[in-house]
């Protein structure tokens, strides 16, 4: 695989991850400031947008933000289990740390925590 291209524009605040720049690929939101591009024919992530970085990258009182991922509800079953499947897995994993939030013993929330790169972004 490639190396991650990462590119941050700091005009919308928004930070560019791409696995494969070059691919054709479907964006599935995950949640309003997270969008993955994967390629569901080969079930692989192409590349990842954040939106609002600056915001999602900042420390919370109690340490590192983290956020729900609302947008794997509204997808069919098949999809979800296929995002899940491709978050969960390199290169998405070592960016995106996933857990669940249980608000009660019958609910569980998924969410996830931001890594920063190990690479510095490139303003485009």
């Amino acid at each position: 695989m490639p190396q991650q291209i990462i590119n941050y524009d700091e005009t919308s605040d928004t930070l560019y991850v791409s696995f494969e720049p070059a691919a054709k690929a479907t964006g599935i939101e995950l949640n309003d400031n997270i969008l993955l591009r994967m390629d569901k024919d080969q079930r692989k992530a192409i590349g990842l947008t954040f939106f609002n970085y600056s915001i999602l990258i900042q420390k919370a009182d109690f340490g590192p933000r983290s956020f729900p991922l609302t947008g794997i509800a509204l997808l069919s079953n098949e999809n979800q289990e296929l995002v899940m499947e491709i978050i969960s897995s390199s290169p998405v994993k070592e960016i995106l740390s996933l857990s669940t939030y249980t608000p009660s013993f019958s609910e569980a929330i998924p969410i996830t925590l931001l890594h920063l790169p190990d690479a510095q972004p490139v303003d485009v």
